[in-house]
């Protein structure tokens, strides 16, 4: 009989799984709402921010052009915007994606927002001394480089910093300075200070002061080296498949098919003021532009008294889908009326009209975006994606809107096709599964 084996059992082995690693703060899902105080600093920085972009495209670009070269003065100031306009839209996405790969001990957005706010507001200083059209170019050009360092690290704040279940009223806190920053604009260089020069660089200074209390005071936690995305292929990961990632190519597409819409439905108003309503005929003594600024002001009116209270509406429902719809089908509302009756009053009511779907949509769809970006580490670079579908319709808008006008029927047809974008937009969100 064979004895007892005295050979030992190899010791159990414990079942416990080995713990996961820890995700980096600067990767992890936010989940503990921001204060009052960083919703204020990144208003403000959005406000400078935008401010320094409106301010020369609405008044003080066209006025030194046209000092520069009275002759051909709406030909070089397209080229200018055009070149500005180039570099936004390719600047951003890679700016953000160099701001995604940032280590250091001061954070992945803090050096680009300092940057982008310092060096914008250089530009500006230098861009108000030019006395020639190529170097206007150059240097609005810089402006706008420097201006999507800044916005790529300030779209990627929100979902670096802010739960999902917040993003909606934060995002239409955002909103607002993007509305009011063309009136505060405007009444900044044309009544605070007189001359192009000052008019410049009050706003080179007032964008780094709006700027640098966020830039300085808002937790910014650095990425370790050994969780930054690889930099092979990084050309390559400039780009996010809509095969791979659908909700975030249908989010793209509608933002584009919305913001196409209403770049088209503001391009020509004052001209349509002047042709299909009579402004002038209607009020002797007042201009067509004073018409628009009346416009302007109920447009953005309605619009900030709405934004803020959409985004918390979608955040205490939890549904982004349906309020995005919602503001599409009312911005394609006025579209259509207008083209249907070109009238003052009719004209007034439909800004009203317009500016409440498009504060609707403002904090909405912002608030959706993010919740559809392909990766954690990868947010600046996705965002700025994403603002190509915002700053692509401003130069493709005159392509459009110029043929129709002239060859396609007028006026109406135009505020049709928009009304037709809009309303695409709005339905074609519903293609977005991941999000309620």
């Amino acid at each position: 009989m064979l004895g007892r084996s005295h050979v030992r059992p190899p010791p159990a082995q414990s079942s416990s799984p080995a713990p996961a690693p820890r995700t980096p703060a600067a990767l992890a899902e936010p989940t503990r709402p921001v204060r009052r105080l960083w919703v204020a600093g990144i208003s403000l920085a959005n406000l400078g921010m935008w401010m320094a972009f409106f301010g020369p495209l609405q008044v003080l670009l066209p006025e030194q052009v046209g000092l520069l070269a009275p002759d051909a003065k709406e030909t070089a100031l397209a080229w200018v915007t055009g070149a500005g306009a180039a570099c936004s839209t390719l600047g951003t996405p890679l700016a953000g994606a160099l701001s995604d790969r940032t280590t250091g001990r001061f954070g992945r957005r803090r050096p680009w927002i300092l940057a982008g706010a310092l060096l914008g507001g250089l530009g500006l200083v230098v861009l108000g001394r030019q006395d020639g059209v190529l170097g206007v170019l150059v240097g609005w050009s810089f402006v706008q480089a420097a201006l999507s360092c800044l916005n790529a690290t300030l779209l990627a704040a929100v979902p670096d910093h802010v739960p999902v279940r917040q993003r909606g009223v934060v995002s239409g806190w955002i909103g607002v300075p993007q509305s009011a920053g063309v009136v505060v604009a405007v009444l900044l260089v044309t009544v605070v200070v007189t001359g192009i020069a000052p008019g410049y660089a009050l706003l080179g200074a007032l964008t780094v002061l709006c700027v640098l209390p966020f830039a300085l005071l808002a937790p910014d936690p650095p990425l370790p080296r050994e969780a930054r995305p690889s930099w092979s292929g990084f050309a390559r990961g400039l780009w996010v498949s809509p095969r791979r990632h659908p909700d975030f190519g249908w989010a793209w597409l509608t933002r584009f098919l919305m913001q196409t819409g209403n770049a088209m439905f503001t391009l020509y108003l004052l001209y349509f003021l002047t042709d299909a309503v009579g402004y002038e005929e209607l009020f002797p003594g007042s201009s067509a532009a004073d018409g628009l600024l009346v416009l302007i002001a109920v447009y953005t009116a309605a619009v900030v008294a709405t934004t803020v209270l959409a985004g918390l509406v979608s955040d205490r429902i939890g549904r982004r889908r349906g309020m995005v719809c919602l503001s599409g089908v009312v911005s394609a509302v006025p579209a259509f009326l207008v083209a249907a009756f070109p009238t003052w009053p009719m004209s007034l009511a439909c800004a009203v009209v317009l500016g409440v779907g498009f504060g609707v949509y403002l904090s909405v769809d912002n608030a959706l975006v993010t919740e559809v970006l392909p990766s954690a580490g990868g947010r600046a670079k996705d965002l700025g994606i994403v603002n190509i579908a915002s700053a692509g319709p401003q130069v493709i808008a005159p392509a459009l809107a110029g043929p129709i006008v002239v060859h396609l029927g007028g006026y109406p047809v135009l505020y049709t096709v928009c009304g037709l974008l809009s309303l695409l937009g709005g339905v074609l969100v519903w293609r977005i599964r991941g999000v309620a």
